[in-house]
């Protein structure tokens, strides 16, 4: 059961429950892929690392019908200067959760401990050059941001593909209320992140929000400015992207 509405381009989809949103989320995407696998040998597909995607992965990896061997997977961001054995690391995550579950025929790690980072970001944005991405999924931050664009360094009209950012505090935080580190001090406090213009440059968006601590980014989201105090506003320009939120997260937002 959801209830459906536009902002702009964008379609907000309201679940009733979290389990709902991120299964019904999971058979879309699938639905997509498949449509796509008829038109074309591969797929590109970029992924968040986030607790708020759990339920999404999880009903992916049950999907054994999906020809996943035809899928190159990316992922969206990565902090700088975690050990290579840490939990929090983005890439760590998602193989945990749906990477090392799946018979992909890639798997695009950023590195986080590359020697030279501004090279990483040039290695990793002519990896997405030469594969387009065609699937994007995502979630929202707190403060709005997506992938680690938060709004002081968000820029809609990027030139890069990829670039190294330094995170703001309650970008920070969030890490924090989320589960991930114990306390604030613990957590990284630059990244590599996919710009805005690269998420914006996937074909097809769906972008999973659960929660009640993200009800005012939604909001904003839904019904602010399209500007980069709230970076996932981007999403109301997007011709094929939705929005999948459960009742918590879409607070007063319909």
């Amino acid at each position: 059961m959801f209830r459906e509405f536009k902002a702009d381009s964008l379609a907000v989809r309201i679940y009733d429950s979290r389990s709902g949103m991120g299964n019904t989320a999971a058979i879309m995407v699938c639905e997509k892929l498949t449509e796509l696998f008829s038109r074309q040998q591969f797929v590109n597909i970029i992924f968040a690392a986030a607790p708020s995607q759990n339920e999404f992965l999880q009903a992916l990896v049950e999907r054994k019908d999906i020809e996943w061997q035809r899928v190159n997977a990316f992922h969206m961001d990565e902090y700088i200067g975690l050990s290579d054995d840490a939990p929090q690391r983005f890439g760590a995550f998602l193989k945990e959760k749906i990477f090392g579950h799946l018979p992909f025929r890639s798997v695009n790690y950023i590195n986080g401990n590359a020697p030279d980072p501004q090279l990483e970001c040039r290695r990793y944005a002519e990896l997405l050059l030469q594969k387009p991405p065609d699937i994007v999924c995502m979630g929202i931050g707190e403060n709005g941001h997506i992938a680690f664009n938060d709004p002081h360094v968000a820029n809609f009209n990027d030139p890069l593909v990829v670039k190294i950012v330094d995170l703001d505090e309650s970008c920070r935080r969030q890490q924090v209320n989320d589960g991930c580190f114990a306390a604030l001090d613990d957590v990284p406090t630059h990244a590599i992140t996919l710009t805005v213009p690269a998420l914006m440059a996937g074909r097809y968006i769906c972008c999973m929000v659960p929660g009640k601590n993200k009800t005012a980014a939604v909001f904003d989201t839904i019904y602010g400015g399209i500007t980069e105090y709230c970076p996932a506003s981007a999403l109301r320009r997007h011709p094929n992207a939705i929005l999948f939120l459960d009742t918590d997260s879409a607070g007063n937002a319909w």
